[in-house]
């Protein structure tokens, strides 16, 4: 019994070493299209730097996330990063995962559809 109450107040400890994103130099995936449009609007409205929500050409909304923090450094280092929602969507609606994410350092975009999990460029 003491062994079995000793199993269950032990405390197990994982470590596991950061993320690293594969970074991929071109876009072949199906999303990859929808990517680029996205892109194209918010370079329309220049890329705003402020997190929220805003209006899309069809009507719907979609999300800037705000700066991108590269705490993994999946990406170039150094550089300064702003991600941005690809599926718009209702004003205020649940996020999904799919991100492009800009370098306004160098101007490069990538598309990630698992939420940065895997970066490909646009």
């Amino acid at each position: 019994m003491l062994a079995a109450v000793t199993s269950l107040l032990s405390v197990s400890v994982l470590v596991s070493p950061a993320a690293n994103a594969a970074v991929y130099s071109s876009c072949q995936l199906s999303g990859c299209a929808a990517a680029a449009d996205a892109d194209s609007t918010w370079s329309s409205y220049g890329y705003p730097t402020s997190r929220g929500w805003y209006d899309w050409p069809d009507g719907e909304c979609s999300y800037a996330g705000g700066q991108f923090s590269n705490y993994e450094g999946q990406l170039p280092s150094g550089d300064t990063y702003y991600e941005y929602d690809v599926n718009p969507r209702a004003c205020g609606a649940h996020r999904d995962a799919v991100r492009i994410v800009v370098d306004f350092t160098t101007g490069a975009v990538y598309y990630s559809p698992d939420h940065y999990a895997n970066f490909y460029r646009l």
